[in-house]
């Protein structure tokens, strides 16, 4: 799980607009979980981090096991867009990680999904998200 930024052990205290961004980066994974349960997914992990980077959910739902990527902006344009290049090779890289030290996922399929939170509406679940045309 993520470190709050407001508990740090440095003397140095969080900006308010990190802060803030933090609590609702935090609130949009709390959310996009709960849509995730509610199409029946089962959440494996949460904020789950190795020296290759972090996921923000890991889901399974059958045999396949998602790796979710969450962003909150304030349009689905805005969300979409801030999932780079980069970023995708090191949610690779973690995933790799994850589902090495998770013996019993070996032989299940690993999807990426995006998930987008904007104000006001409920998370939009884009599904195997680095496939061309998803």
């Amino acid at each position: 799980m993520a470190a709050d930024p407001s508990k740090g052990t440095s003397k140095r205290t969080a900006s308010p607009v990190r802060l803030a961004a933090w609590r609702r980066g935090r609130w949009s994974e709390a959310l996009c979980r709960l849509a995730l349960r509610l199409k029946g997914y089962r959440i494996l992990a949460r904020g789950w981090r190795c020296p290759q980077g972090e996921i923000d959910i890991v889901a399974r739902r059958g045999g396949t096991v998602a790796i979710v990527e969450v962003k909150a902006r304030g349009s689905l344009y805005a969300a979409g867009a801030a999932v780079t290049p980069r970023q995708r090779r090191r949610l690779e890289r973690a995933a790799l990680a994850f589902v090495s030290r998770n013996p019993a996922l070996n032989g299940l399929a690993i999807r990426f999904d995006v998930m987008m939170v904007v104000p006001g509406r409920w998370p939009r679940h884009v599904a195997d998200a680095w496939r061309e045309g998803a």
